[in-house]
């Protein structure tokens, strides 16, 4: 059985949770709880195995609870949202930062006819995020103004001449985008396009965050345009985003790859494509395997591949896909990430254009 808490102020949202995770019999709700400040005894009395948490509650709301859970008792979360208005509150985001595995807005009504199909990603959200190992996580220590060195790993003295930079991120990208691009230089000189598997609806609120938290320049991605060096660009929901001749975004409704799009596969296969050589693949924290053979691809080419550590990992599937498939050069945490990028680009050799 998989024993759920929910954490919710709304009486009517906590019968609408229970009535869709009890209709599974391996599932056991064991505990409804009014605000975080309940969810913290509930945790220690109940022993959860995964939380449903909302963001908005009395007493103390769901970012606060998060982080009091992920540093006393580490149990999955999962933010599950009723209002519409979460998709773009940085406090949602901020509780992913915290340690919440997913972010999720409330199925419609039974009656809705997008009800079945939401109750069920719901469903299968609650029971994949449940078999995860969450580590604990402590208050943030000051900083120290220091970029991590980028592992015992140096980068090449030479790389040839990088002109775009593509990473993928699923389960516990947030906070690992967050501080790769924290850690870049405002005047790194090439553009970065980020696929991240995120709910719909939740993108724009993820790039506005993902700006404000890191310091630098995201923008939702738009169809045509030519991204900017030193700026990042986030596919949109429910398409592919890819590039064409001169890096100018292409973003498509083309098939779902392995049920998803955007899919990070589809951004390596044309970044190879049109980039070759002159690209750096990196593959973040993520269940599944999206991305690892077109990972591999891209070394092939002779791009430069890296992907991210176990240790430093919420989810090691993707980045750990493409290390037993000898595709990353580099593995790194993302503090390593980020400085190793920005040698890559600072020792980059002239020639060669996309």
């Amino acid at each position: 059985m998989i024993k759920v808490l929910i954490v919710e102020d709304s009486r009517v949202t906590q019968d609408f949770l229970t009535h869709i995770l009890t209709s599974d019999p391996a599932v056991q709700v064991v505990g409804i709880v009014n605000n975080g400040a309940e969810a913290l005894a509930a945790v220690k009395a109940r022993h959860p195995d995964i939380i449903t948490m909302d963001i908005h509650m009395p007493k103390m709301d769901g970012y606060e609870a998060t982080r009091a859970i992920m540093a006393s008792q580490p149990t999955p979360i999962v933010i599950v949202s009723a209002s519409a208005s979460a998709t773009g509150d940085a406090a949602t985001f901020r509780a992913l930062e915290a340690g919440a595995l997913a972010v999720l807005l409330l199925p419609p009504g039974m009656g809705h006819p997008g009800y079945a199909a939401a109750a069920q990603e719901l469903m299968q959200t609650v029971k994949l995020m449940s078999e995860i190992k969450v580590v604990r996580r402590f208050a943030r220590p000051a900083s120290t103004g220091l970029v991590a060195a980028p592992s015992s790993s140096a980068a090449p003295k030479e790389t040839p001449n990088i002109q775009i930079v593509a990473i993928g991120a699923s389960t516990g990208g947030p906070p690992a985008l967050q501080k790769i691009l924290a850690g870049l230089p405002k005047d790194l000189a090439v553009p970065l396009l980020i696929v991240q598997h995120i709910s719909p609806g939740f993108t724009m609120g993820f790039v506005e965050w993902l700006g404000d938290a890191s310091g630098f320049p995201v923008h939702l991605a738009a169809h045509g345009e030519y991204p900017l060096p030193g700026h990042s660009y986030v596919a949109p929901d429910g398409l592919h985003m890819g590039v064409a001749s001169g890096l100018r975004i292409v973003l498509s409704d083309q098939a779902p790859e392995n049920g998803l799009r955007p899919a990070v596969g589809h951004l390596f296969r044309s970044v190879t494509q049109v980039s070759g050589p002159h690209a750096v693949g990196v593959l973040l924290t993520g269940m599944g395997r999206d991305g690892a053979e077109e990972l591999k691809a891209m070394k092939e080419m002779g791009a430069v591949t890296m992907a991210q550590d176990e240790a430093s990992s919420v989810v090691h599937g993707m980045p750990g896909e493409a290390i037993k498939l000898g595709a990353a050069m580099y593995i790194l945490p993302p503090e390593g990430i980020a400085a190793m990028l920005t040698s890559l680009v600072r020792n980059t050799t002239t020639g060669g254009t996309p």
